[in-house]
């Protein structure tokens, strides 16, 4: 069964920095995208940063762009988002995402992992 588990959430001072992971585990083919949205209480979840794995590609969200870099290890099926400049606005719940395509199976399917916090407060 696939999984991906995010780790590296806590709470950071703000202009502070954080890193998240988030790997990808069980019988997979092969992974197209990867990437992060986050959600703040009362919000809808939002797009921070994708990657493409074959090409590395990136795109992020207007609000994290020139703070947060996201980043990928394709050998050890793992995703990163390096976030600096952390403001109290960037508080939220993070999901790791990613498309791909599970072995024995043509289909590709997105995949969600269990979220982890991210608070941004002095």
């Amino acid at each position: 069964q696939v999984q991906l588990v995010e780790s590296g959430g806590g709470l950071v001072q703000p202009g502070g920095s954080l890193r998240l992971s988030c790997a990808a585990s069980g019988s997979i083919f092969r992974i197209s995208v990867v990437g992060w949205y986050r959600q703040a209480p009362g919000k809808q979840r939002e797009l921070v940063a994708t990657i493409t794995t074959s090409s590395g590609n990136t795109h992020y969200a207007d609000s994290v762009k020139g703070r947060f870099t996201i980043s990928r290890d394709n050998a050890k099926n793992t995703v990163y988002l390096q976030m600096n400049s952390l403001k109290p606005e960037d508080t939220a719940v993070y999901y790791c995402y990613s498309n791909l395509r599970p072995r024995g199976s043509g289909d590709w399917a997105d995949y969600w992992g269990q979220g982890t916090q991210v608070t941004v407060s002095s």
